[in-house]
């Protein structure tokens, strides 16, 4: 229930839904990408592009094109850091709800 409670309180703020726009948006530009560049189908290419992004990097899938590589290495530097700040941010959120609704608890 407090997760659902947090999304929603999540996506009400400006801040936070411009952070998941960004986040899409980098998904989607990855996706498209791979699937020109490589010929991979569109969900093989979103598939690399979210594990990739999320560092989890199963290596399933790899660029074999040089023009593959070389979007990789400048898609791993922004992306990376775009989804780290979401998920701290998401975090931090999520941590002030779960306080804020311990301390009414408590009172």
């Amino acid at each position: 229930m407090i997760l659902f409670s947090t999304l929603k309180a999540f996506l009400k703020d400006k801040e936070y839904r411009d952070l998941v726009g960004t986040v899409l948006a980098i998904l989607i530009i990855g996706t498209v990408v791979y699937h020109y560049l490589e010929g991979w189908t569109w969900l093989d290419s979103f598939y690399f592009s979210f594990i990739t992004l999320t560092t989890i990097g199963f290596g399933d899938f790899a660029p074999e094109t040089n023009a593959g590589k070389i979007f990789t290495i400048f898609y791993i530097v922004l992306g990376v850091g775009v989804i780290l700040a979401f998920v701290n941010t998401l975090y931090h959120h999520y941590s002030e709800l779960v306080k804020k609704k311990a301390k009414q608890e408590s009172e």
